[in-house]
């Protein structure tokens, strides 16, 4: 019976993360060093290898970063972005804290612009259709 539970159990843990593969699209909502508030958007394109996430995000299907570091454990989604610009000059980076639950993937970034000046961001997506 103990086998059991923990088959299901696991199957259900691997079904949420091969959920997560695919594009997502929402809110990515700014709130600068100063304590002002942008509102933006925020595209990712994800691919689950195990506990490994890979992909790109970016704030649009046109503009994307690579993902580094990218993990899926228990439902916690963790990955590094290094914003480049068209030239390949930094343009800062940004650490993600998210949750997925399989249907949004919610949390936070936090990082630096390419001034240096501190951000973070509320993050709220759902799947692209």
């Amino acid at each position: 019976m103990k086998t059991l539970i923990c088959l299901l159990l696991l199957t259900g843990l691997t079904l949420s993360a091969a959920d997560l593969t695919g594009k997502w699209s929402g809110k990515f909502d700014i709130t600068t060093a100063d304590g002002e508030n942008k509102p933006d958007s925020a595209v990712m394109s994800l691919k689950v290898d195990g506990t490994k996430v890979t992909g790109t995000a970016g704030p649009n299907e046109d503009q994307q970063w690579t993902i580094k570091n990218g993990k899926l454990e228990s439902g916690k989604l963790t990955f590094d972005v290094v914003m480049e610009g068209d030239n390949g000059d930094d343009k800062g980076s940004l650490v993600f804290d998210l949750v997925f639950d399989g249907e949004t993937i919610r949390g936070s970034a936090t990082g630096t612009g390419h001034d240096g000046d501190k951000m973070s961001a509320k993050v709220d997506l759902k799947r692209a259709s």
